[in-house]
C-alpha cells in the first residue's frame, strides 16, 4: 500500500460538516456558528472549504481583529478615510458601493447579508470578558496596600455590565460560568444583588428589569485619587502595573489585550470617574465608596439644574440645604413651670432637699453649633398640656437621677484582665435583659417594647398581634354586657373584665404584621394607651389597649406596609411602604398628611428625629434620606452602603443617624454635615435593630447572627484588635474565622443559643432589653 492512499482515504472519508468544528481553532469555529446563525449557508460551505483546502501554516496562523475585518467582514475604504471599515453601517452600504462603482447585483448581495463588522464577531466571543474580568482582578489584588481600597470598588459595575452582556448576547452557559467565578469573590459587600443578577437568564428578563436597565442607562460614578486614575489608565492602554507572581503571559499577551479591551469599552461607556485631588493616603479606606455608585437617579435633580455636565455627590447636595436645626425641642413655660412644681413637693415628701428639681437636668447638654428649634418650627399640636405630660416630663428628671452611666472610653486606657478591667467592663456594658419567643409557628416579623417597660407586642406571620405584660398584670378588654347608662356613669376600671391573662391577642389584619409601635406620649410614666400596626395588607391600624380593639384602619398606600413609628409627640406617625413612598399621618385623620417620595426602591425603615422636624427613611436602593418633615423636602440624602437597608436609629442628642443592611455594615453618620463618620463591622448576618443609650454614646445591634454587639460610637474605629490565641479581648470567646473583619470599636458580642435578634431597646436609665425568636435546631 502506497504512502498516500491513507492521506487519500482519509481526506476522502471526512464530511465537510465535521472537519470544520474538530479542526478550526477558536475563531473558525466562531465565525462559522456566526454564518449558520444569520442564514448564510453559501458563505458558510465556501469559508468551510477554504479552512479544508488551506495549508498546515495557514490553518496555525492567528490573524489580528484589522485582519479579520479585512478577511472575512465586507471591507472597503476611502483614501480621505483610510483604516475604516466605510460599509459597516448597513444604511450606508448601497451608497458608498455606488460611489464606488459596483455592479449592482454585489450591490444587491451584500445589502442583503447585512454587516459583518469584526465588531459584532468579537463581541460574541465570551471569552474576553472572562479573561478582561481575570486580569483585571489580579491587577487589583497586585496593587500596592494603598491603593487597593480605590481599585476594588471598580470590580462590581465591570463585573454587572459583562453579566449583563453575556445575557443580552443570549450565551447563557458562558454567563453562568462567569457568576460562579468571580460572583463569590464580591459577595460579601454585594450578596442581594448579585443574587438578583443570577435570576436575570434571557434578554427578556434583562429588557423589563429596572435595575439592569439602571446598569445599562445610568453612569456608574467611581471616586478614584489623581494617581489612582494615571495607574488605571496605564493598565488600561499599556497592560502596565500589578501584576500578580506567576501569571505568565498575563496583561502583555493577546489574550490579555482582548480581556483589557473589553473592560474599556465598559469603562468608557458606561463608567464616570470622579477623580479627587486628595493624596490616597489622606483618605479613609472607607471612603472611597461614599460617593460610588449609580448617583444620577438617587441624588434629587434640584441641584443638578444648574450644571449638568457636574458629577453628581451627595456631599454637594446636602451642603446647598443648608443647616439643620437638630437640638431638643422647646417646652412650654407653663409645663415648665408645673413640673419644677410637682418636683418640690416630691423632694420635700421624701426630705431631700438637695434633689435636682431644675427641669432641664433631665434635657441634653447645649452643644456647641446645633441651632434649636423654637415653638414657630414645631408640627402642630395641643396649646395647652394635660396632666399626662407632667407626669412624663416628671419621670424623666426620675430617670435622669437614676440612670446607670455607661463609659465606654473606660476600655481603652485598662487591661481587661486585671481587677480595674473588670470594674471598668462593669461601667462600660450595659446590662442586657433577654425575651425569647418559643414556638412562633411561621415566624414572628416584629417585636416591640413599650417606653414604660409594662409591655411587650409581637407580630406574626399569621397575621395577629400578641401582647405581653413584662409586670405580671392581666390584660382585660371591656365588658359587652353593660348598658350605655352605666358605661356613662362608672369609670373605666369599672368596665373592665373580671378575669383576664397576662397575654392577649388582637386580631383584624389581613396579612403578615411587619411593625408595631407603641404611644410614646406618657413615656416612662405611664402605660401606653395605643399600639400602631403595620402589614402586608396595605394597612396601618391603631389599636386600643383600654378597649384591645381596633379603632382605626389607615388606608392609603397601594402595597405592603414595612414600617410605621410614632412620632416623639404622640400625635402624628410614619409609614413606609414598598410603593416607594414614606407617608405622614395624624391619628385623628384617615387620609395622610404628607407623602414622601424620592427614593428608588422599597422604603423599608422610617424613624422621626428627638425634635420631630425631621424624618429618616432607608430603602432598598441602597440610600438613606432625611425629610423636613413638614415641608416634604428631602434635606439630606446618605450614601455608602452597598446593600438593602433594613434599619435605622437616631441618637437622643439628635446629632447621629445609625443605619445598617444587608451589607452587614453598621454606618454612622453626622446629621449636619450629612458625611459618614465611620463604618462598624462584625456582624455576620443581617443587622435586624439598632439602638442608642441615653448619653448617646453606645450603640447596640441585633441582628440574624443569633448575636447581640455593643459600639463605642465615640471611638474612632478602624482596623480589627489584634486577637491573642483567638480570643475576644472583651468577651473572652473564642472568635469565628469569618470574625476577622470587626473593626476597633466593637467592645462586646453577647451570643445567644438560637435567637435572631429583631428587637434592641434601651431604657431611660441604660437598661437593654432585646427579644427575638427561637430557632429549633430542624428549622432552616
Amino acid at each position: 500500500m502506497s504512502a498516500t492512499t491513507p492521506a487519500a482515504s482519509s481526506s476522502g472519508g471526512v464530511s465537510p460538516t465535521t472537519v470544520g468544528p474538530q479542526d478550526s481553532n477558536s475563531i473558525d469555529r466562531l465565525v462559522l456558528e456566526y454564518l449558520r446563525t444569520r442564514g448564510h449557508g453559501r458563505a458558510e460551505a465556501a469559508l468551510l472549504e477554504t479552512l479544508e483546502a488551506g495549508t498546515t501554516e495557514d490553518v496555525e496562523k492567528t490573524l489580528s481583529s484589522d485582519e479579520l475585518v479585512k478577511t472575512l467582514a465586507v471591507f472597503a475604504q476611502k483614501p480621505s478615510r483610510p483604516g475604516e471599515n466605510v460599509l459597516k453601517d448597513n444604511a450606508n452600504v448601497l451608497q458608498e458601493l455606488t460611489t464606488m462603482g459596483n455592479p449592482p447585483n454585489i450591490q444587491n448581495l451584500i445589502a442583503s447579508l447585512g454587516g459583518v463588522g469584526a465588531e459584532d464577531i468579537l463581541s460574541v466571543d465570551p471569552t474576553d470578558k472572562q479573561e478582561g474580568f481575570k486580569e483585571l482582578e489580579a491587577w487589583v489584588e497586585g496593587s500596592l496596600d494603598m491603593y487597593k481600597p480605590e481599585f476594588r470598588p471598580i470590580l462590581y459595575p465591570i463585573f454587572c455590565h459583562f453579566y449583563l452582556d453575556l445575557i443580552q448576547k443570549g450565551c447563557k452557559e458562558a454567563a453562568i460560568r462567569f457568576y460562579s467565578t468571580f460572583a463569590p469573590a464580591l459577595a460579601p459587600s454585594h450578596n442581594s444583588t448579585l443574587h438578583h443578577l443570577s435570576t436575570l437568564l434571557l434578554p427578556s428578563h434583562v429588557q423589563n428589569d429596572p435595575l439592569a436597565q439602571r446598569f445599562l442607562n445610568e453612569k456608574y460614578i467611581i471616586r478614584m485619587s489623581r494617581s489612582g486614575f494615571s495607574l488605571l489608565v496605564g493598565w488600561l492602554t499599556e497592560g502596565v502595573g500589578g501584576e500578580a507572581l506567576g501569571a505568565g503571559e498575563g496583561f502583555a499577551g493577546e489574550m490579555g489585550k482582548r480581556g483589557r479591551a473589553a473592560v474599556m469599552r465598559v469603562v468608557n461607556n458606561h463608567l464616570r470617574f470622579d477623580v479627587t485631588s486628595a493624596s490616597t493616603t489622606t483618605v479613609s479606606p472607607n471612603a472611597w465608596e461614599e460617593s460610588t455608585g449609580l448617583l444620577s437617579s438617587l441624588i434629587p435633580k434640584s441641584t443638578q439644574a444648574m450644571n449638568t455636565s457636574a458629577i453628581p455627590n451627595p456631599n454637594t447636595f446636602n451642603a446647598s440645604k443648608g443647616e439643620l436645626k437638630l437640638g431638643p425641642p422647646p417646652i412650654s413655660e407653663d409645663l415648665r413651670a408645673e413640673t419644677e412644681r410637682v418636683l418640690r413637693e416630691q423632694a420635700m415628701l421624701d426630705r431631700d432637699p438637695h434633689a435636682q428639681y431644675d427641669i432641664h437636668f433631665s434635657r441634653p447638654p447645649a452643644v456647641p453649633g446645633v441651632i434649636s428649634p423654637t415653638e414657630a418650627d414645631m408640627l402642630p399640636h395641643p396649646p395647652t398640656f394635660k396632666t399626662i405630660d407632667v407626669q412624663r416630663e416628671v419621670e424623666k428628671v426620675r430617670d435622669t437621677r437614676k440612670r446607670i452611666r455607661l463609659e465606654p472610653s473606660a476600655l481603652s486606657s485598662v487591661d481587661l484582665g486585671s481587677a480595674q478591667g473588670a470594674a471598668a467592663r462593669a461601667r462600660a456594658l450595659p446590662s442586657i435583659c433577654a425575651y425569647t419567643l418559643h414556638d412562633v409557628g411561621e415566624g414572628a416579623p416584629c417585636c416591640v417594647f413599650s417606653p414604660d417597660i409594662t409591655l411587650m407586642a409581637a407580630g406574626f406571620s399569621e397575621s395577629y398581634i400578641r401582647l405581653w405584660s413584662l409586670k405580671g398584670k392581666k390584660l382585660g378588654g371591656l365588658r359587652n354586657d353593660g348598658s350605655p347608662d352605666s358605661a356613662r356613669n362608672s369609670s373605666i376600671s369599672r368596665l373592665r373584665e373580671r378575669e383576664g391573662a397576662t397575654t392577649r391577642k388582637l386580631v383584624g389584619h389581613s396579612g403578615p404584621v411587619y411593625s408595631l409601635s407603641f404611644d410614646p406620649l406618657g413615656g416612662s410614666a405611664v402605660p401606653p394607651r395605643y399600639l400602631l400596626s403595620s402589614s402586608a395588607d396595605a394597612t396601618a391600624r391603631l389599636w386600643s389597649l383600654d378597649t384591645m380593639t381596633n379603632v382605626v384602619a389607615y388606608r392609603g398606600h397601594q402595597q405592603p406596609v414595612w414600617d410605621v413609628q410614632w412620632s416623639p409627640m404622640g400625635i402624628y406617625f410614619a409609614t413606609a411602604s414598598r410603593d416607594r413612598t414614606a407617608r405622614l399621618w395624624s391619628t385623628d385623620r384617615t387620609s395622610c398628611l404628607r407623602i414622601y417620595v424620592g427614593h428608588l426602591s422599597d422604603v423599608d425603615c422610617v424613624r422621626f428625629h428627638p425634635n420631630s422636624l425631621y424624618l429618616a427613611t432607608g430603602s432598598s436602593d441602597w440610600t438613606a434620606r432625611l425629610w423636613d418633615v413638614q415641608r416634604g423636602t428631602c434635606v439630606r440624602v446618605f450614601i455608602g452602603h452597598q446593600g438593602t437597608l433594613s434599619t435605622l436609629a437616631l441618637s437622643p442628642d439628635g446629632r447621629y443617624l445609625a443605619s445598617t443592611g444587608e451589607d452587614l455594615a453598621i454606618n454612622l453618620w453626622d446629621l449636619g454635615s450629612g458625611k459618614r463618620i465611620k463604618k462598624m463591622m462584625g456582624h455576620t448576618a443581617s443587622v435586624h435593630s439598632l439602638a442608642f443609650s441615653a448619653e448617646s454614646s453606645m450603640l447596640v445591634s441585633g441582628g440574624a447572627d443569633w448575636t447581640v454587639r455593643c459600639w463605642d460610637v465615640k471611638s474612632a474605629g478602624g482596623q480589627a484588635k489584634p486577637r491573642e490565641n483567638g480570643m475576644d479581648e472583651i468577651s473572652g470567646l473564642r472568635a469565628d474565622e469569618d470574625e476577622n473583619s470587626e473593626t476597633s470599636d466593637l467592645l462586646a458580642t453577647f451570643p445567644t443559643k438560637r435567637t435572631p435578634i429583631n428587637q434592641v431597646h434601651f431604657t431611660p436609665r441604660n437598661l437593654c432589653l432585646v427579644a427575638g425568636s427561637y430557632l429549633t435546631p430542624e428549622s432552616r
